[in-house]
C-alpha cells in the first residue's frame, strides 16, 4: 500500500537469543520499524538494541527494563502497534494482558502458559477486538512435520513425542510438543493400547501422558536448540518424523508473518498453521 507507515514492533525479551534475532529481523524489514526493546537483565539496560544483536551499525534504540511505558509509546503511532515476546513463562501471561490493555497486538513465542490462562486471555482479547497470535513454534518445517504427524496418525495406534532443547529453557514438555500432541489428541482416537502390565522404577521414565494416551519425553543438554520427534510404531515397521533447529534464523519468517497478519486480527489465534 501507498504511503503506508511501517509497522512500530517492540521487542520484549530484546537482549534473549531469540529477541536478538528478532530484533535483526525486524530492523531489516522494510514494512517494520523497531520503535522499543524491553528486557528485565540489568547488563542491558540502556544499551543500544541494534548492538547487542549484533549489528554492525547502532539502531538508537535503548534497551529499557520498563514494558509499559514503552507499550504507552507504541501507542502514539499511527500505525497499530506490535509487541514480539520472548521472555519466560512466568512473566508471559502479565506481558499479554499489558500489551492488549493498551491496544497493543501481541506476537507470542514464549511457552508454558496453562490452558486457563489461554482461554483468559482470548476472552481478553475478544473484549478488546484486539488480535493476538500464541506460537508455540515459527518454524515453517515444524508445521509441516505437524501436518505429516495428523495424516500418519490415520494408520497408526502407537505414536510417542521426544522433544529436545537447550539447557536453559524453562518449561517442560515444550509448547510445541504439546501442541503436536494436542493435534494428533483431536483425531478421534486413542493411541498406545497397553500390551502388558508396566512398571517404572524410576517415576517419570516414561515421560509424561498427554491426552489419549499420547506420551511426551522432554531432555534439556547444552548444545541442543530445538528438536522434535514424532515416532509411529506398527509390527513390523518403526515412522520417525524428526525436526531439527540449526539456527534460529529459521524463525525469522514466520515472526515477520505474524507481525503481519496480527494487525489484520481482532481475536487471539493459536498456532503458526492458522496464518498459512
Amino acid at each position: 500500500m501507498v504511503n503506508q507507515a511501517p509497522i512500530p514492533v517492540v521487542v520484549n525479551g530484546a537482549a534473549g537469543k531469540m529477541g536478538r534475532e528478532v530484533v535483526k529481523a525486524v530492523s531489516q524489514a522494510s514494512d517494520m520499524t523497531l520503535l522499543g526493546a524491553v528486557d528485565r537483565n540489568p547488563e542491558y539496560n540502556g544499551k543500544d538494541a541494534g548492538e547487542v544483536a549484533g549489528l554492525s551499525e547502532p539502531l538508537e534504540v535503548p534497551i529499557t527494563d520498563q514494558l509499559e511505558p514503552t507499550l504507552a509509546l507504541a501507542t502514539q503511532e499511527r500505525q497499530l502497534g506490535v509487541m514480539v515476546d520472548f521472555t519466560h513463562p512466568s512473566s508471559v501471561y502479565d506481558n499479554i494482558r499489558a500489551a492488549i490493555a493498551y491496544g497493543i497486538r501481541p506476537v507470542v513465542g514464549t511457552t508454558g502458559l496453562s490452558i486457563e490462562q489461554i482461554q483468559d486471555l482470548a476472552e481478553f482479547a475478544d473484549k478488546a477486538s484486539t488480535g493476538c497470535l500464541l506460537i508455540p513454534n515459527f518454524s515453517i518445517g515444524m508445521v509441516l512435520l505437524q501436518e505429516a504427524a495428523v495424516r500418519a496418525s490415520q494408520y497408526f495406534d502407537h505414536v510417542e513425542i521426544i522433544e529436545l532443547h537447550h539447557n536453559q529453557k524453562a518449561d517442560a514438555p515444550s509448547g510445541t510438543a504439546i501442541q503436536t500432541a494436542q493435534m494428533l489428541a483431536e483425531m478421534g482416537k486413542t493411541y498406545n493400547p497397553p500390551s502388558v502390565e508396566e512398571t517404572e522404577k524410576l517415576p517419570g521414565a516414561r515421560g509424561s501422558v498427554a491426552d489419549e494416551g499420547i506420551r511426551i519425553h522432554s531432555v534439556r543438554l547444552p548444545g541442543l536448540i530445538a528438536h522434535q520427534e514424532v515416532i509411529f510404531g506398527a509390527p513390523g515397521q518403526i515412522y520417525t518424523l524428526r525436526h531439527d533447529t540449526s539456527d534460529r534464523a529459521c524463525y525469522m519468517p514466520g515472526v515477520l508473518l505474524a507481525i503481519r497478519k496480527v494487525t489484520q486480527l481482532k481475536s487471539l489465534v493459536y498456532g503458526l498453521e492458522k496464518l498459512l
